[in-house]
């Protein structure tokens, strides 16, 4: 059983968590595209690449959930790996759900009151929205890296 809900907790990481980074990360360089051109291909482009990361972060929800089943599988609660890979995970949440996602919206939409300016647009909100999502990619792969290693654990870490 252990097997499987790691199969299922790496499998959910992948599925869930790289079309996140890659959509968010792409998602600034097409909002600056769709301001300076002004066409409605590149302004599709950013919102699909909006939607991917909405839709992916509810399936995301999936990776910490199989992650604690497998975690009692393994039975390794109280592990100092799995204590801060948890927090980390919940620090990337936070930063997707009310840093990314809320700002790309307010890009999209246009309520963004530096959005109004497209000059600002490329200096000041996608280089913020930029930051917001390289922090969320930074702490996933910190993250990943303790999953793999596992400091001090007793299975070769």
């Amino acid at each position: 059983m252990t097997k499987t809900l790691l199969a299922l907790h790496v499998l959910a990481a992948i599925v869930a968590i790289g079309p996140i980074a890659v959509a968010a990360s792409m998602f600034p360089g097409a909002l600056r595209r769709a301001v300076d051109t002004g066409t409605t291909d590149d302004r599709a482009t950013a919102i699909v690449l909006h939607r991917i990361c909405r839709v992916y972060a509810w399936i995301g929800i999936a990776v910490p959930i199989v992650g604690i089943g497998t975690a009692h599988s393994m039975g390794v609660f109280g592990s100092s790996w799995l204590i801060m890979s948890t927090t980390l995970t919940l620090g990337a949440a936070l930063v997707l759900a009310l840093l990314v996602l809320p700002r790309q919206s307010k890009l999209l939409t246009g309520s963004d009151s530096i959005s109004t300016r497209p000059a600002l647009l490329d200096t000041r909100a996608t280089k913020l929205l930029a930051l917001h999502t390289g922090t969320f990619n930074l702490l996933w792969a910190i993250v990943t890296v303790l999953m793999i290693v596992r400091p001090g654990s007793t299975t070769g870490g």
